[in-house]
């Protein structure tokens, strides 16, 4: 996966894009762009989406502190990227939109229980702790589920800009 300098320089951006989307929706819990720009960089970037996405991991543990609510999200956002590598390419255009909004959604629905293995283990929860620390959770991730799902029709959209945005650059280049 050798980059050019400007696919540097793009995932550096986007990157930072995401990191900013997060900053500025923070006044809404559970409400962000993060599962609509992780599902449009890997449809657009395939395995280079990658760098987006730890970029914004990154970030994310620079301005806010690398501590135990920052070690799952080494992992949460590629679960995403993964899921969405696992989808067919060729989904027909009619369903394309709602498939990605549902694979969001879910997402969201099982952020709490996708993040609560590590919790457990950092702070010592048994099997139990950890269920009813998911239970207790739940009322969030439904919210979470529900935003990423409305907030997924931006994700047609956003890989429609980046298609173009890769074929202008390819005709220049």
């Amino acid at each position: 996966m050798r980059l050019t300098t400007r696919e540097i320089t793009i995932f550096a951006m986007l990157g930072a894009v995401m990191y900013a989307s997060k900053v500025i929706l923070e006044f809404a819990p559970n409400i962000h762009l993060l599962g609509v720009f992780t599902i449009s960089f890997t449809v657009v970037y395939r395995r280079k989406a990658l760098y987006p996405i730890y970029i914004y991991v990154l970030l994310n543990g620079l301005f806010s502190g690398f501590s135990a609510w920052w070690v799952p999200y080494l992992y949460i956002w590629t679960v995403l990227w993964g899921v969405v590598m696992l989808l067919p390419r060729k989904i027909p255009a009619i369903i394309r939109p709602l498939v990605y909004m549902i694979v969001c959604a879910v997402h969201g629905f099982l952020f709490g229980t996708l993040y609560a293995p590590v919790q457990a283990v950092l702070f010592g929860l048994s099997f139990e702790g950890m269920i009813a620390w998911i239970a207790a959770g739940l009322p969030w991730d439904f919210l979470h589920g529900i935003s990423n799902f409305f907030c997924g029709m931006l994700i047609m959209p956003i890989i429609t800009v980046l298609r173009m945005a890769e074929q202008h650059a390819e005709k220049s280049g």
